[in-house]
């Protein structure tokens, strides 16, 4: 099974664009991105393997290897310029491809990193440890739109693994020293996000050599989802491509 989801293949436009999802997360958050943003990009999200189409498939159970596992999967798609796009674990994943592309030779020309904490600065919490309504709670507090599904039992019994498969893995993430980003990058915060203040998600700057910018939107954890239309025009104004259909 592939690891990309390409909602719209455009073999015309001048860049791809990498995103990687929330834990518990998909490929169908991003789905309706393709429609919006510039012609010039094709948008490629991340099915994690153990749920979704790939629900048959074991979990990865660590952050480290997940990037490999991506960054080596995007081998084929690299003959255009790639940007990447990581939300909340998501957003940490991301990073660690970007290390991995730009260790091989081929960095991105940007990351953004959205609703999460900075790899050295993750916090001590462990949603991973707690029981199904515990993990239920969490997302509840961060606004997911997948806690409100997660109070039915028969698909909170085929979510509930993955999602704590993903807590855990973001849990145990540990930040590896290595040489530093020279590539530039975007955070991407909700100003009522519980998850992470903007003073943490302005450590982000730390990480990378390269040009640095923190942008601040209304809302939650996933204030990119009321927040799309902005989002995607912070994104294409940022890669420099005209404005989508």
């Amino acid at each position: 099974m592939t690891w990309f989801r390409c909602a719209e293949t455009r073999p015309w436009a001048s860049m791809r664009l990498f995103c990687l999802p929330h834990a518990g997360g998909s490929a169908g958050f991003y789905r309706s991105w393709a429609k919006e943003i510039s012609p010039a990009v094709e948008v490629h999200a991340v099915q994690y393997p153990g749920r979704a189409d790939r629900l048959a498939e074991a979990f990865v159970t660590d952050a480290h290897q997940l990037a490999r596992l991506v960054a080596g999967a995007m081998a084929p798609l690299l003959d255009r310029p790639v940007a990447l796009f990581g939300h909340s674990m998501g957003a940490v994943l991301a990073y660690e491809v970007a290390r991995l592309l730009q260790e091989r030779g081929g960095p991105p020309v940007h990351v953004f990193a959205s609703g999460g904490r900075p790899p050295h600065d993750r916090g001590d919490d462990r949603v991973a440890d707690r029981d199904d309504d515990g993990v239920v709670a969490e997302m509840v507090r961060l606004g997911g739109t997948d806690a409100d599904a997660l109070q039915e039992p028969e698909l909170r019994e085929l979510v509930m693994p993955y999602v704590r498969n993903d807590f855990r893995l973001i849990e145990d993430y540990v930040h590896r020293p290595g040489p530093r980003l020279t590539v530039p990058l975007t955070t991407l915060v909700g100003d009522a996000d519980p998850h992470v203040t903007e003073a943490q998600a302005a450590r982000w700057g730390e990480l990378t050599d390269g040009r640095f910018a923190l942008r601040v939107f209304g809302g939650d954890h996933f204030y990119l989802v009321p927040r799309q239309s902005q989002v995607l025009a912070e994104v294409m104004r940022t890669l420099e491509v005209p404005a989508g259909p």
